[in-house]
């Protein structure tokens, strides 16, 4: 076969052209550090290296998720470590006077004390999480929560929890509902309150009482009605038990001892005290109360004056305060429930972030494996390129010397 001039030129040409285009590849792989520079070079490889990447872009973004969450369930749960000594500090300064032993400038002084603490209850239960989102509002994020109105404060978020995606599979709250820390605060023991008409002329001190058996619970109102009568020449209270839902008597003639446990209905209670006639303690279902509300009725009591009324006003005193300080226990054990669910928040939350940096090595070493450069293998073909061009070049410059002309 008749092989031309131009034939021999044009194939060493795009021989050289092939060499080169390698060997220039292979110097891009050691340049970047990337084994595959388009996916051609590895289809199967790139479409893996495709789907882990976005699989750890996706854990990166949970990682940022779960940081934010955690920062906003630490200022929560700063908030309310500050709402726990704020509301124990209240009931010690309440205790102080449990017994009506302070003077009434003292008294006064210590209202005055408990209104200020009020205030910074307002700003701590209105906290925001520096982002200008409110804590306490649900999904209201950019509503303030407390507002106080003509009728005492008010609640103006909702009862939504927002959240956040922190794992592939797991949504976390990063809210609460004010409502349920500050509002929805069950009074009396939880089950039944009992409180002292404000016309009692007697002494009669009553305690918050206890459920005994909460199968004969009822929900009723209740009135225990005493009456003073003269036997042998003695006074001898005696009280009447009346339930004011059905108006029906449920037991009657009941001689008082001070003190003495009085049961019905699953319910058990005690005064302690000297009744006088006509006065009436009443036992009702416990109700929402708010944090706010426990702290003005124990500033109204603590203003109001005791010390003309004789024993029954230091009696509407102490029930009021021990409502007051029973009521605030349960705010602080309400506190104290939801403070547990943020500590478990937490918990989760570094458990999950513990997890995710696994995750992050995994990925980025698989990553490296499909995409990394052979740094060994690269030099090694690279050397080789070079050499194989280098002859590939001497060889076509000897070849294109051959000619008929140099020989005549």
């Amino acid at each position: 076969m008749r092989v031309s001039t131009s034939n021999i030129y044009d194939s060493n040409v795009s021989l050289l052209n092939q060499s080169n285009g390698k060997m220039f590849h292979t110097q891009q792989q050691v340049g970047s550090g990337r084994r595959m520079l388009t996916p051609a070079d590895d289809p199967y490889a790139s479409a893996r290296a495709l789907e882990i990447s976005q699989s750890d872009s996706a854990n990166t973004q949970f990682t940022t998720n779960r940081n934010a969450a955690k920062h906003t369930a630490s200022m929560s749960e700063t908030i309310l470590d500050s709402v726990t000594s704020l509301l124990q500090d209240v009931r010690q300064s309440a205790v102080q006077d449990g017994d009506g032993a302070l003077s009434r400038p003292d008294r006064l002084a210590l209202a005055e004390e408990v209104q200020q603490r009020m205030e910074e209850l307002v700003g701590l239960a209105n906290s925001t999480d520096g982002a200008g989102n409110y804590l306490f509002s649900g999904y209201q994020g950019r509503t303030i929560p407390f507002v106080k109105g003509p009728h005492g404060m008010r609640y103006m978020g909702d009862d939504g929890q927002r959240v956040i995606q922190v794992a592939a599979s797991r949504k976390l709250a990063v809210s609460d509902s004010g409502a349920d820390i500050f509002m929805r605060i069950r009074n009396g023991n939880g089950k039944f309150t009992v409180t002292s008409s404000q016309y009692n002329a007697g002494n009669g001190v009553t305690s918050q009482g206890m459920v005994t058996n909460p199968a004969l619970l009822t929900g009723h109102d209740y009135k225990i009605a005493f009456e003073v009568r003269m036997v042998n020449g003695e006074k001898v209270p005696m009280f009447d038990i009346i339930d004011m839902s059905t108006q029906e008597l449920l037991s009657r003639d009941n001689r008082y001892t001070s003190g003495q446990s009085i049961e019905f209905d699953g319910m058990q209670l005690d005064i302690t005290g000297n009744p006088e006639d006509c006065d009436e303690f009443y036992v009702t279902p416990s109700e929402n109360e708010s944090l706010f509300k426990t702290l003005n009725d124990l500033i109204i009591a603590l203003r109001t004056d005791n010390e003309h009324g004789g024993d029954a006003a230091r009696a509407q005193y102490t029930n009021a305060v021990n409502r007051a300080l029973n009521n605030l226990d349960r705010g602080l054990q309400n506190v104290s429930t939801l403070r547990t669910n943020i500590g478990s928040r937490l918990r989760e939350l570094d458990s999950l972030q513990q997890t995710g940096d696994d995750l992050n090595v995994q990925f980025k070493s698989k990553l490296s494996e499909l995409q990394d450069t052979d740094y060994n293998k690269a030099v090694s073909d690279l050397t080789q390129q070079q050499a194989s061009l280098t002859a590939a070049q001497k060889s076509f410059k000897q070849v294109s010397d051959m000619s008929l002309f140099n020989y005549l």
